[in-house]
This record gives structure tokens, C-alpha cells and sequence, in this order.
């Protein structure tokens, strides 16, 4: 039997209740050892629903536990940077969700921080461990063929699909200075990279970036590795960005779109002179929606359609599985925080492009 990590949460919010901690009860090789919040009565209630045996009172505590083989970081955004620098000095391992940070300014010093042997920090980009993505990085050609890249995400956001599938507690005693720090600290990030005169409209779309776009992009340097720069990026209203990559002989465009239709149409398009690679991804929160990959192939005479899948597993489990295999056997963590950092590098060239100095 695979060797067991125990692990504590700090953020016990929508994504951890719609995805960390039902696949972490139903996985064998975790147990739940420990949560926090800032809301009582939401670690009450995770406690009691998923028999969680100890409850500290704050996220230092938590870190600082010495039974605790993991942490994971769950936390709204402007708190992973200074939660990710105390968890590494921990010597624990680490596993937090996409962003590292919001700031690449915030990430680089955390990067010197030296890691103990074997210590291993992940950072969640769940869509890069779907089966179909897998199966695309495996059957790309060389980048020499490849003609145009296509990536999108035009989408509704997750309330719609929630109130409809999963019941989250939510709770009512965050306090109010709290979440009027949390806004002001947000902000205050979002200002060091866009500009004190930045516009509302231009800091939402920085927003975008971090948080949606963010799985996309890694994906496509995943795909293809970092390209030569941002070619060309605007924004509209703050939630529809779109952005070109130059990748020398080919470009690669990216869209996004939050919008009320209720549909979630996210993908990536390969095109060589001959084949064309199509896979899909469908929204994360209804548990195990497939994903499909389509391969259509021409000679001079002949076309036809490959389809693999569709697969239903669930990319947070495969990627549980991933950081399970990092933590226990030393195998590659391919979503380092060295790798995160490429991300928010290209978020800050993207966001000069939207009429503000960065």
C-alpha cells in the first residue's frame, strides 16, 4: 500500500469543499489531519463532515504542527505569498493552488528560500494532468509543423453550475475587517504591477489572468514551452481578454470570456499543414465532465477523425496522484513554483499591453 500523507488545509472555502476535500476523503493515501479558517463556524462544520481530528486556530499553527506531512494552501489569492514562504520554511511539503502568488515581484525572493532535501512545492494546474492533454503533449509534433495554436476560454463562472449541482457552506462570521484588508491588500498587488492610475477595468483583466487564464497559459507553455514575448493584448470591461504569443514561425491566440451564457467552452487547437489537434475541457465544477481530444489527419486523397476519450476522470485526482508520486518516490514535479513563476513573467508583459505602464 502506498505510504499515506497527512495533511492540513488552510482555506476551506468554495474550492476546497467542491474539490480538496472530497477527493482527499475518498483517497486512500491522504488523511485529513488538520484544518483552519478565518470563519469559525466553516471549520466547524468541515470538522464534523469529514471527521477532521484537529482544528487549529490560526495558519501558523497549523504550520507549525509537527504531525502534518503536507499543507495545503486554499487561501484567496493575496494571502499565498507569505503562507507559501512560512509552509516552505516548515520543511513540509507543499501543495497550493494556482497562483504561487500574484506577483512575480512576490514569487522571485520565495524562490531563494532554500528547500529541505526531498521537500516538494507544487503548484495546482489541474488542467494539465487531464488524460486528453497528456495524450496531446505526447502526439505534438515538433514545433517546427506546428502552423497556429488556438486557445480559449469562454465561459460562465461557477455560481451558475454550483447552486445547481453542490451544496457549500457558506458561512457569516468572516469578520469585516477582514475581508475590507483582504480587498485593500488585493488591490495594493494588483496596483504594483498595473500602476497606481490603473483603471478598475485594466485590474479585473491582471485578475483574469491570474486566475482562469492562468490554467491556459501554463498549459500552452506546457505544450509548447515560453514564448519569444506577447505580440499583442487587449482588454474589454474586464473580463474579455485576448492576447497573441509569438512563437517565431507561428503565433498562438489566446480569448477569454466571462459572460452569463451557461456554457463552458475552453480548449486548445494545434494546427500543422496536415493535422489538426482539438481537445476540450468542460467546467471543473461538476465532478468528472469529460474531456475529449480529436485528432483529424489529411493526406492528398484521405482525411479521418481520431477521438481519445472521452475520459471522465477527474484532473484534481490525477493530479493528487501526481503530487503523491512527488512527495514518496521523488517523481518530477512538473508544476514547479520556477515554473509558476514563467506565468506571472507573461501576465505583467500581457498587462502592458492594456494602455498602463507595468
Amino acid at each position: 500500500m502506498s505510504p499515506q500523507i497527512k495533511v492540513g488545509l488552510i482555506g476551506l472555502g468554495e474550492v476546497a469543499q467542491l474539490m480538496h476535500l472530497p477527493l482527499l476523503a475518498d483517497d486512500r493515501r491522504y488523511a485529513i489531519s488538520a484544518i483552519t479558517d478565518v470563519s469559525p463556524s466553516l471549520v466547524d462544520y468541515v470538522a464534523t463532515r469529514y471527521g477532521v481530528p484537529v482544528s487549529h486556530p490560526d495558519a501558523n499553527a497549523l504550520i507549525a504542527d509537527p504531525a502534518l506531512d503536507a499543507i495545503f494552501i486554499l487561501t484567496p489569492d493575496h494571502l499565498h505569498a507569505e503562507l507559501l514562504e512560512k509552509a516552505i520554511r516548515s520543511g513540509k511539503h507543499v501543495f497550493i493552488e494556482k497562483p504561487a502568488c500574484l506577483t512575480a515581484d512576490q514569487l522571485r525572493p520565495i524562490l531563494d528560500i532554500p528547500q529541505h532535501p526531498g521537500q516538494v512545492v507544487f503548484v495546482g494546474y489541474m488542467r494539465r494532468f487531464s488524460r486528453p492533454f497528456l495524450e496531446l503533449k505526447k502526439r505534438l509534433p515538433q514545433l517546427a509543423e506546428i502552423r497556429h495554436v488556438r486557445i480559449r476560454d469562454i465561459i460562465r463562472e461557477a455560481p451558475f453550475f454550483v447552486a445547481q449541482t453542490r451544496n457549500t457552506f457558506r458561512p457569516n462570521d468572516v469578520p469585516a475587517d477582514i475581508i475590507t484588508e483582504g480587498r485593500s491588500r488585493t488591490q495594493a498587488m494588483l496596483r504594483s504591477v498595473m500602476g497606481d492610475d490603473c483603471p478598475p477595468d485594466a485590474l479585473r483583466a491582471y485578475q483574469v489572468l491570474t486566475g482562469l487564464s492562468s490554467h491556459s497559459i501554463s498549459a500552452m507553455r506546457d505544450l509548447l514551452g515560453t514564448p519569444k514575448g506577447c505580440s499583442y493584448a487587449v482588454q474589454h470591461r474586464g473580463e474579455t481578454v485576448m492576447a497573441v504569443f509569438d512563437y517565431g514561425h507561428f503565433s498562438a491566440i489566446y480569448e477569454a470570456v466571462i459572460d452569463d451564457v451557461s456554457r463552458f467552452d475552453a480548449g486548445i487547437e494545434v494546427l500543422t499543414q496536415r493535422q489538426h489537434f482539438k481537445m476540450n475541457y468542460d467546467t471543473p465544477y461538476i465532478r468528472n465532465l469529460p474531456t475529449r481530444l480529436e485528432i483529424t489527419s489529411s493526406s492528398d486523397t484521405d482525411t479521418g477523425t481520431e477521438i481519445i476519450g472521452p475520459v471522465y476522470e477527474d484532473p484534481f485526482r490525477i493530479e493528487l496522484g501526481a503530487f503523491h508520486e512527488s512527495v514518496t518516490t521523488g517523481a518530477l514535479n512538473r508544476t514547479t513554483l520556477s515554473d509558476s513563476l514563467e506565468d506571472l513573467v507573461l501576465f505583467k508583459e500581457i498587462a502592458r499591453h492594456f494602455g498602463n505602464e507595468a
